[in-house]
């Protein structure tokens, strides 16, 4: 089987998601950031995405 999680559970309709290496590797490196570090990090991430999605409208 190769399928990632999240297309498994119907969350993503790609099936190469988080597949690859670089990828992973990001999430690992985030996930290993001391707390206060990685909330700011994924807020940041979290208002790119949201300003990026409003401008594709």
């Amino acid at each position: 089987m190769d399928a990632a999680v999240g297309y498994l559970l119907g969350e993503t309709d790609r099936a190469d998601l988080f597949k690859g290496p670089a990828m992973l590797q990001r999430l690992q490196d985030i996930l290993n950031l001391p707390s206060k570090e990685k909330e700011c990090l994924l807020m940041t991430v979290d208002h790119f995405i949201k300003a990026a999605k409003i401008n594709l409208t």
